[in-house]
């Protein structure tokens, strides 16, 4: 160094850099239709990745009169120019993972050639989803109302470092077969009435290794040189904030990190190449399980939400519990994933209420909240603070322009935006991927 001033000479710089990553995430409790907007956004992306975890998603996708029901594969997939990318932070069973591309091969197209798996993908067994059974059973009145498909059980293995990956799979066969009996062992010890037939299993998953061989590759190198390439990658977030490991209203979520931080965790790639983060926003509200729902409707109109939205699970065809937008659960969303824009589907269910109510405000104790509450406890002793307004009364399926959508249709959208302080830029009014007004 000649002065106190020089700086040491840097050949990249990322200032101003363009960022090629864009991010679809649940802002509430799942099932906001995401699937759709990824499809949407799919038709236009080089690569589309799932970054956590398992077939415990459900996300429907509409295209050209048909229906496809994707749990584990990303929902681009659909898109015959789209390589779809199953992550490192992603948990897989491979026997539904195969079925699901049969039930939905009519309109995979040539799926082999562009679906890929991260070789430090998990695998989820039969004996996890007996574990998740077992466990759920075992909590009683407590039960977390999981989708029993052996997630939480997979992610334990992986954090007590005794689970398996691709990557153990498709390499020395002997090594991973003892590793697998010493799994089965360890979960053995602790639920002794589970029932593995060790050989028959690991017949299988010599058969399966093959059939999965020519889709298993290492991923992190894969996504860079795509980046680095100029190609354009959107990532599908499963599940949804509010059920986040973290951040979700625990202990009532999932196993991952289905929060914007999941996707670098999850695919192994920096947070300066992520560029839009979008969150889908159900109209209204739905969860499924147990836990507190402050805006629940358990009346006639509840039941009108859950018929009119067709809210039955993907995964399991559980019927949804339905309630009224919360305004104060997507502000919090918003400030742990810092949304772009907001997409706003579903719009068109609440066409026939006279009367449509917003949550916008928490009192705990005759004291107001100014955000979501950790604790279930106090969530369930909230009194919510609602703004009523007129219903529209009109259909809206038929609606591609905001300009004409019903007045208070619009104020209902203007309402979200005030609140949120982010931009809605989509608005679903169907189940088609045509049915989506856009607005910048």
């Amino acid at each position: 160094m000649n002065g106190e001033n020089e700086t040491v000479p840097c050949k990249v710089s990322r200032i101003g850099e363009h960022r090629p990553v864009t991010v679809v995430l649940g802002t509430q409790w799942g099932d906001e239709g995401k699937g759709k907007v990824v499809d949407m956004l799919a038709t236009k992306t080089d690569i589309c990745c799932r970054c956590q975890g398992g077939n415990n998603a459900g996300h429907s996708v509409h295209v050209d009169g048909k229906e496809y029901a994707f749990h584990l594969l990303p929902s681009g997939i659909v898109n015959a120019g789209c390589t779809a990318v199953i992550g490192n932070g992603v948990v897989a069973h491979l026997p539904q993972m195969f079925h699901e591309i049969e039930v939905n091969e009519h309109g995979l197209g040539n799926w082999k050639d562009r679906l890929i798996i991260s070789d430090r993908c998990h695998l989820v067994f039969d004996l996890h989803q007996q574990v998740d059974g077992h466990q759920e059973t075992g909590r009683g009145h407590e039960s977390i109302g999981t989708t029993k498909k052996g997630i939480g059980p997979a992610y334990s293995s992986k954090a007590t470092r005794n689970g398996l990956r691709m990557c153990d799979l498709l390499g020395d066969y002997d090594h991973f077969s003892g590793k697998f009996r010493n799994l089965v062992d360890q979960y053995s010890r602790i639920f002794p009435d589970l029932e593995v037939d060790v050989e028959a299993e690991l017949k299988k998953y010599k058969e399966l290794r093959e059939r999965v061989r020519p889709l298993v590759r290492e991923t992190v190198s894969y996504l860079h040189k795509s980046i680095e390439a100029g190609k354009s990658i959107l990532i599908e977030g499963a599940q949804s904030t509010i059920l986040d490991i973290d951040f979700g209203l625990y202990p009532y979520v999932t196993s991952s990190n289905c929060s914007v931080g999941g996707v670098c965790t999850g695919l192994g790639i920096p947070p300066h190449v992520i560029g839009d983060v979008f969150g889908v926003v159900k109209a209204y509200l739905t969860r499924v399980g147990s836990g507190a729902f402050p805006t629940e409707l358990s009346d006639d109109m509840g039941k009108l939400l859950l018929e009119r939205g067709h809210e039955y699970g993907v995964t399991t065809g559980r019927p949804r519990r339905c309630g009224w937008l919360d305004l104060v659960m997507l502000n919090y969303s918003n400030m742990i994933n810092g949304f772009t824009a907001l997409a706003v589907t579903k719009l068109d269910i609440l066409d026939v209420f006279e009367e449509v109510k917003i949550g916008i405000g928490y009192n705990l104790h005759g004291k107001k909240v100014e955000t979501f509450p950790a604790s279930d406890d106090d969530l369930l002793r909230i009194k919510v603070e609602y703004i009523t307004l007129p219903g529209w009364k009109t259909s809206t399926e038929s609606v591609r322009k905001f300009s004409d959508l019903p007045i208070n249709a619009q104020k209902y959208i203007k309402v979200i935006q005030d609140y949120v302080h982010v931009p809605v830029r989509w608005i679903g009014v169907g189940k088609d991927r045509d049915s989506m007004i856009e607005l910048f």
